[in-house]
C-alpha cells in the first residue's frame, strides 16, 4: 500500500439476518478521487459508517496508512483523520449553536481552549469560513441559514480537521452551481494535497467533473472499478444497477384543460413579472440555480408566501392560500424537498408517514384512525411506487434514502389532486429510483397538472412535457421536451444565455 490511505478486505457486516456488506474489497488511494456509485440499499452507508466509527464491522479488516484501523467511535475515526460530511445536513451541523460554535464544534468536545474567549473563537471561525468561501455572519444561528449555507458551514467544519480520508456523500445536493465549484476548488486542492477522497454521488456533472476513479457497489460487493482513462461511465452505471438503463422516451400528451394560471406574477419587488399557465395531463419541469426562484414560486402556491403582485387562478377562481392546510383543501398539494426536516417523520411508520397529511380522509367515528382505509392505501403506495421493505408497519427509519423519497412522493400521489408540486424529488436518490419515481409521476398525471422544481437538467428530461428555466426570480425559457437545444437550456439555467442578456 505504497500510496494508498486505506485498504479494505474482507469487510462484513450484517443487521440480523439482513447481511449489508459482503466481503467488500476497496483501496481509497492518497491524492486520488474515488467516486463511489451504488443504489439506494446497496451498502454505501453502512460502508461510510464503518469508515467513521458508527458501527463496527463484523468481519474484514482495515488499514489506515497500514496500520490496522477499527475505530470504536466517530471522535476516534476524527482523531485519526477520517472525516465525513454526511448526506443528511443536521448530521453535520447543531441548528441551535451559532455558525462560530459549528465551526469549532471539534475543537469544543475536546476542551479547547479558544473556547474560553468569545473573541478569539469567532476570529478562527471566520478564518475557516475564509478557507472555504463562506462569507457568512459567524454569530448568526444556524437554525436561520438557508440549506444551502448549512452544507456549506458543514463543509467547513469538515475542513478544519485537515484529514487524512475526507468522505462526501452527495454534497452538492444543496449546493448553487457557484458554491459547488468552490467545493470542486477546494476538494482538488486536497487532492494536490495528499488527502484520499470518497465521494459519494449520482450526478454525473458532479462524476464527470471531479472522478479520477470510479467504484460501483451493488449487493453489498464492489461490483466494478474504473479507473483507466477516459472512464466508462456507462459501465460504472452497468455494474451499480447489474444492467442496462434504457433511454427514457417521453410520449408528451395532449394537454387537458387549464389548471393553474399565473398573470402578472411578481415574487420579489426586484423581479419582473411573467405569465404561466398549466394544464391537465401535463408534466412541468422548472429547471434552476439554487436561489432561482423555484422555492419561492412553490411556498406562494401552497400558502407559505404571499406574491409582490400578479394573479394566480385555479380551475379560474382565485387562489391564495393563507397557509398549507387551506392549499390542500383546495387540491394543491407539495412534497417539500428536504425529507429528513420537512416530510418524513422519524417516530413514525410507513403507513402512517404515508397518511400523515390526510388522516381525516382515514377517520371514522369519534376520530379514530380506520385502521383498513389507512393500511389499503399504504399497501397500494408501496406496491406503485415499487418501496422495497417488510411492510407498511415498518420503522421509516428501516428504509433506504431512495426508498424514504418513494413514500415522500407516493404520499402526495396516493390523493387527488388539482395541482402537484414536487420540490427536488429525485434529491439523494440512484439513477433506478428516479426512474421509478418518474414513471409514476407521469402514469398518475392525467386528472391534475404537475409541476416538478429540478436543480439537474438530467431529472427535467426524463419526467417533463416542458421545462421553463427560472432565474432572478422570474421566468426566463421554455421548452418542449422533444429536439431540445441542450446547450441553449444549459446557457439559460447558468444564467449565460440569450434570455438573460434581455432582461440584464
Amino acid at each position: 500500500m505504497a500510496n494508498g490511505a486505506v485498504t479494505i478486505r474482507g469487510l462484513t457486516k450484517a443487521f440480523g439476518r439482513n447481511t449489508v456488506l459482503r466481503g467488500v474489497d476497496l483501496d481509497l488511494p492518497a491524492g486520488r478521487v474515488t467516486v463511489l456509485m451504488g443504489a439506494n440499499g446497496a451498502g454505501k452507508s453502512t460502508l461510510v459508517k464503518v469508515l467513521c466509527g458508527v458501527h463496527g464491522a463484523d468481519a474484514g479488516e482495515v488499514l489506515l496508512a497500514g496500520a490496522p484501523f477499527a475505530p470504536a467511535s466517530p471522535a476516534q475515526a476524527l482523531r485519526a483523520g477520517i472525516v465525513t460530511v454526511h448526506q443528511n445536513i443536521n448530521d453535520g451541523v447543531v441548528p441551535d449553536l451559532d455558525v462560530a460554535s459549528n465551526l469549532l464544534l471539534d475543537s469544543l468536545a475536546e476542551g479547547g481552549a479558544v473556547f474560553l474567549n468569545t473573541r478569539r473563537m469567532r476570529a478562527e471561525a471566520r478564518q475557516i469560513a475564509a478557507a472555504v468561501g463562506l462569507e457568512i455572519d459567524v454569530g448568526r444561528p444556524v437554525a436561520g441559514l438557508s440549506l444551502a449555507d448549512r452544507q456549506l458551514v458543514a463543509i467547513a467544519r469538515a475542513m478544519a480537521q485537515k484529514p487524512k480520508l475526507l468522505i462526501l456523500d452527495e454534497p452538492t445536493s444543496s449546493l448553487s452551481m457557484a458554491e459547488a465549484e468552490r467545493l470542486f476548488t477546494l476538494i482538488e486542492r486536497l487532492r494536490d494535497d495528499g488527502v484520499a477522497i470518497l465521494y459519494i454521488s449520482h450526478r454525473m456533472s458532479d462524476i464527470r467533473r471531479l472522478a479520477d476513479r470510479i467504484v460501483s457497489m451493488r449487493d453489498g460487493q464492489i461490483a466494478g472499478l474504473f479507473e483507466d482513462q477516459p472512464l466508462d461511465y456507462a459501465g460504472a452505471v452497468r455494474a451499480m444497477l447489474g444492467q442496462e438503463i434504457a433511454e427514457m422516451d417521453i410520449a408528451i400528451p395532449a394537454p387537458g384543460a387549464p389548471v393553474l394560471e399565473l398573470r402578472g406574477l411578481q415574487l420579489r419587488p426586484e423581479a419582473r413579472p411573467f405569465d404561466l399557465t398549466l394544464h391537465e395531463n401535463e408534466v412541468v419541469a422548472i429547471a434552476g440555480l439554487v436561489g432561482s426562484g423555484k422555492t419561492a414560486l412553490a411556498g406562494v402556491l401552497f400558502g407559505l408566501a404571499r406574491p409582490v403582485a400578479g394573479e394566480v387562478m385555479l380551475d379560474g377562481r382565485p387562489h391564495r392560500p393563507a397557509n398549507p392546510g387551506a392549499a390542500v383543501a383546495a387540491g394543491v398539494f407539495m412534497a417539500a424537498k428536504d425529507r429528513r426536516s420537512n416530510a418524513v417523520i422519524p417516530d413514525f411508520d410507513i403507513q402512517r408517514n404515508l397518511s400523515l397529511p390526510f388522516t381525516r380522509r382515514h377517520s371514522g367515528t369519534f376520530a379514530l384512525m380506520r385502521g383498513r382505509s389507512e393500511r389499503a392505501t399504504a399497501d397500494a403506495t408501496i406496491a406503485t411506487m415499487g418501496v422495497v421493505c417488510q411492510g407498511p408497519r415498518d420503522s421509516i427509519l428501516t428504509l433506504s434514502g431512495g426508498n424514504q423519497q418513494k413514500v415522500v412522493v407516493g404520499r402526495w400521489l396516493a390523493e387527488a389532486s388539482r395541482l402537484l408540486i414536487l420540490d427536488e424529488p429525485f434529491q439523494g436518490v440512484d439513477i433506478r429510483a428516479r426512474r421509478d419515481i418518474g414513471r409514476r409521476i407521469r402514469e398518475s398525471a392525467g386528472n391534475r397538472a404537475t409541476l416538478v422544481l429540478c436543480t439537474e437538467l438530467d431529472e427535467a428530461l426524463e419526467v417533463a412535457d416542458r421545462i421553463l428555466v427560472m432565474s432572478e426570480h422570474t421566468i426566463i425559457g421554455e421548452h418542449r421536451n422533444e429536439n431540445i437545444d441542450l446547450a441553449e437550456l444549459t446557457a439559460e439555467v447558468a444564467g449565460t444565455g440569450p434570455a438573460m442578456e434581455k432582461t440584464a
